[in-house]
């Protein structure tokens, strides 16, 4: 009796192998892509503008100074990867 079981198992299986074997279709293809980190930018005042009068050769000159900022990089996002659709290639 154990023969017979051991038997018909190992027919249903030679019969249930090309079921495994299915091939399905490509739906769509993707490439990895890495996108860089994004950074946000703000800036710090350090010295206001203003204007002095100085002593230069014998003259006295109305000086003009700009503002001075400081630029403050903070990270918004890190670096990643994304798939990005495109054309399948052949094989």
């Amino acid at each position: 009796m154990k023969k017979l079981i051991a038997g018909a198992i190992l027919a249903a299986s030679a019969f249930a192998a090309p079921a495994f074997a299915w091939e399905g279709q490509v739906v769509a293809c993707y490439d990895k892509v890495w996108v860089p980190a994004s950074y946000s930018y703000n800036k710090k005042l350090i010295m206001a503008a203003h204007t002095e009068w100085e002593h230069k050769k014998g003259q006295m000159v109305k000086v003009h100074y700009p503002a001075v900022y400081k630029e403050i990089k903070t990270m918004t996002a890190p670096g990643h990867y994304v798939a990005k659709k495109t054309a399948c290639k052949k094989w």
